[in-house]
């Protein structure tokens, strides 16, 4: 029996300490778009704080009738707002708000009683491929702020393109993840950085979204398999898809059309033969005398085996500098 009420007085409890919501949101989605959840939390509080008055989704929560009070409480005015059984939530700033959070967590350590229950709300989530808005953010800054990046053209970085483009064939053959992470990133900033110089060109700009809508305009006209009425199950035959589409897009004369002649001579002489091969054309090889023709053979000989002849002369010539390091004494 409760000393301290009557048998017939209804029991009484007391108000809970509360309820603390850590929304965070993502500046890589357009602000507004919020997940449902969070909405209904924000309509729910009892006080939507937020340090930052600049922050891009205010104007969006207040347009959706929330009341947001700008301020920056100190975690133990947190706890205090939520006595009461009251629920507030924290629009969380850029930073993620690692001042606040500390302060509850040494409020939490300290023995105090009554705490809040602290929750963490994604409020939007990053979609695939959103790390790439970053990349574009940052070429923007360093291609106005950088003395070097500003004053890159075209024609300047086309060496840093093919020596890019050899650094991940080489990690890719040597079977580094990491390095080949960090080479595929090196390649990408080529790419990126070739369109933001492009955006300035005064007769024919263009962006890096316009070279994005052209590479998936080409990828779904040459995969009427995947995104058309087309049918291929075996590889040679969405290389005939390909290759057709291709030959209707380009309206080449030659199959030998489109070909760089500056690549390597081992990769132009296994392209050609490639070509020749696939549309069904006898051409014999010139007749010659010299290492010239000679090579020229075997490029086409390992063209017809499915050999890529630049990889296999790669991978001799790493085994001859192996031996070259086992003579002088030097590890491989």
């Amino acid at each position: 029996m409760n000393a301290h009420r009557p048998d017939d007085a209804p029991a009484t409890t007391a108000p809970g300490p509360g309820r603390v919501v850590l929304l965070t949101t993502s500046h890589r989605v357009a602000p507004g778009l919020l997940s449902w959840p969070a909405w209904q939390a924000l309509r729910d509080a009892d006080r939507v704080l937020c340090a930052d008055g600049a922050h891009p989704q205010l104007p969006y929560l207040r347009e959706a009738g929330i009341t947001v009070e700008q301020a920056a409480p100190t975690a133990e005015d947190l706890v205090d707002a939520c006595a009461g059984d009251r629920t507030v939530v924290v629009v969380a700033t850029a930073e993620g708000e690692p001042r606040l959070t500390d302060g509850l967590a040494r409020l939490a350590g300290s023995g105090r009683p009554s705490m809040p229950s602290l929750e963490l709300l994604p409020a939007s989530y990053d979609l695939p491929g959103a790390r790439l808005l970053d990349l574009i953010q940052v070429m923007d800054r360093i291609r106005e702020e950088c003395p070097w990046s500003s004053r890159q053209t075209h024609q300047g970085l086309a060496k840093y393109g093919i020596e890019e483009a050899y650094e991940l064939v080489e990690a890719i053959e040597d079977g580094d993840r990491d390095e080949l992470r960090e080479e595929l990133g090196d390649v990408l900033l080529q790419v990126v950085f070739h369109s933001r110089i492009a955006e300035e060109d005064p007769e024919a700009p263009f962006s890096i979204d316009d070279v994005a809508a052209t590479i998936v305009t080409k990828l779904i006209h040459r995969h009427p398999h995947v995104f058309g009425d087309a049918t291929a199950t075996t590889p040679e035959e969405v290389k005939e898809h390909w290759l057709r589409t291709k030959a209707v897009e380009k309206r080449r004369a030659s199959v030998t059309d489109g070909i760089p002649l500056g690549q390597p001579g081992l990769a132009l002489a296994s392209k050609l033969a490639s070509r020749v091969r696939t549309a069904g054309l006898d051409v014999p090889l010139p007749a010659g005398d010299g290492i010239g023709y000679d090579l020229l053979a075997m490029a086409a000989r390992a063209e017809a085996e499915g050999v890529d002849p630049e990889a296999a002369l790669r991978a001799a010539a790493r085994s001859y500098r192996d031996a070259v390091r086992a003579a002088e004494g030097l590890n491989a």
